[in-house]
This record gives C-alpha cells, sequence and structure tokens, in this order.
C-alpha cells in the first residue's frame, strides 16, 4: 500500500475536494445550530459564555497560524489551514451575531436572518461596510470589535503566506531567489 503523502502530500485535487466538503459541512452546521430566544438574562448570559468558548479555539488556530507563518515551511499548508480558520471564524462570529440578535433586539439593525448574520461577518471581514447592517448597541458593538480583530489577523496571516510564497518561491508561488 502507498502513502499519498509520501511524494509530499496528496494531490491538489483531493485537497479541493476536501476543503469543498468541510466548507460545505461548516456552513450545513451554521444553518442547522438551534438559537431560541432567550427568556431570561441568566440564559444570554450562559450563550454568551459558549460563545466566547467557540471563538477561544479559532482565536488560538489563528494566532498559531501566525506563530506557525513566522517559520519557515510550506505556504500551501498554511493556506489550507488559514482557510480552516477563516472559515470557522466568519461561522462563528455570525452565529454569535445572529445570537445576540435574536436575544437583545436593537443590538443589530437590519440583522434578521442567519443569512443576514453571515453577510455581516464577510462584509466585516472584506472592510466594506455596506451600513445596511449594523451594531447599534453596546454588546453588538463589543462583539463586532472582536470580530475585527479577528479578521485583522486572519488578513495579516494570509498577506504573510502570499508574501513568503512569492519571495521564497515556496509552492503556490513564483519562483526566484530570496531578496537580498
Amino acid at each position: 500500500m502507498t502513502d499519498s503523502r509520501a511524494g509530499g502530500g496528496s494531490p491538489p485535487r483531493t485537497h479541493r475536494v476536501r476543503l469543498l466538503a468541510v466548507t460545505g459541512l461548516v456552513l450545513a452546521a451554521y444553518y442547522l445550530v438551534p438559537v431560541a430566544q432567550p427568556t431570561a438574562d441568566g440564559v444570554m448570559l450562559l450563550r454568551a459564555g459558549l460563545t466566547v468558548l467557540l471563538l477561544a479555539p479559532a482565536a488560538w488556530f489563528v494566532g498559531r497560524e501566525v506563530m506557525r507563518g513566522v517559520r519557515a515551511g510550506a505556504a500551501g499548508l498554511r493556506g489550507r489551514r488559514l482557510y480552516l480558520a477563516l472559515l470557522l471564524g466568519i461561522v462563528v462570529f455570525a452565529l454569535a451575531d445572529f445570537t445576540v440578535a435574536r436575544a437583545a433586539p436593537g443590538q443589530f439593525v437590519g440583522l434578521e436572518t442567519r443569512t443576514d448574520a453571515l453577510y455581516f461577518a464577510l462584509a466585516t471581514l472584506a472592510t466594506v461596510g455596506f451600513g445596511d447592517v449594523h451594531a447599534a448597541g453596546q454588546l453588538a458593538r463589543a462583539l463586532v470589535s472582536l470580530q475585527m480583530v479577528f479578521d485583522v489577523a486572519v488578513l495579516a496571516s494570509a498577506a504573510q503566506v502570499l508574501w513568503r510564497a512569492l519571495v521564497a518561491g515556496e509552492p503556490g508561488g513564483t519562483p526566484g531567489p530570496a531578496p537580498d
């Protein structure tokens, strides 16, 4: 039996299929996770705590990828990990935004559905901020502030991965000598 990793990893097509499958599963889970209107402040605090527990591993994962980016390595592998961190971050923040919007009406303007929340998370990541959906309350603004810090870390990591690939001639970049 041959190991598909012996020649430097699985074929690129396999990686694309896996990433597509993971993306589909994560998005399906996002739309299926039940979010109910809480009836007591204690339930909202519990949900906020659970949201922090979900965000902490995503933040740790991104931080780890940033630190790995400082060391030399395969840009393709870091790129896939960075993509997964980005995907998880977007979905977790979208779910947190949706939960806050449901739990505390008035915290967000224009955020009524899960698709609205996903749209808002993507618009925040892309730094376009169309203004049709925005944070109005203090809780929502605190959450979006955390989201922006996460987004900056992800974008900085992505820029570093691309830069190293271009400068060092790593897979996916333009081969060439390192600058003096």
